[in-house]
């Protein structure tokens, strides 16, 4: 019988947390103690909580995502368990977030300053300003019209520039000028 594990119920205002996919069959047994207006799913457990939803993402006043298992799983709806300790503070006004960009599989997302594998080399930012650097390193990941005036291979360019908009403060018109 699972023990009845309350959190306060503000623990999870203004947070981000990143989840991880699990089977759904770890929730079975344990019992539902919150579910949203949407149609979200909550199950707390000393370890942590387990959400099962069809949306992930921004919700509310928190910014909660989800690492799909791979491979992936057919189902629309996903559970995802974090645990208490990686669940993070957010605000709009503090620089909280850095970049991580993966070159092989061309993807980039954002981490929390409290995550244990931040290297303090990546520039800490605000969420507006790492919204606005992510939306130019997809820009530069998936478009090629940027690159006409460059002779240097796009693919090299695509890192270099990249890299620089993770590390520097410097703006994307800097450093196309210095290539």
């Amino acid at each position: 019988m699972q023990k009845n594990f309350k959190p306060h119920p503000n623990s999870f205002k203004n947070t981000f947390c990143v989840f991880h996919e699990v089977l759904h069959d770890e929730v079975s047994g344990l019992k539902i103690q919150f579910e949203s207006k949407a149609g979200s799913t909550y199950y707390y457990t000393e370890e942590g909580m387990y959400r099962v939803s069809n949306h992930w993402g921004r919700l509310a006043n928190s910014k909660w995502r989800l690492v799909a298992m791979k491979p992936e799983t057919p189902s629309k709806t996903k559970t995802g368990f974090a645990a208490w300790s990686e669940f993070y503070p957010d605000n709009a006004t503090d620089k909280l977030y850095y970049i991580q960009a993966d070159f092989e599989k061309n993807t980039v997302t954002y981490q929390h300053r409290n995550n244990p594998d931040y290297d303090k080399k990546a520039v800490l930012r605000t969420s507006f300003e790492t919204t606005k650097r992510i939306k130019q390193i997809r820009n530069l990941q998936q478009l090629t019209s940027w690159a006409k005036h460059f002779e240097e291979d796009i693919d090299v360019l695509r890192t270099e520039i990249i890299t620089e908009l993770i590390y520097t403060e410097k703006t994307l018109e800097e450093i196309k000028r210095e290539i």
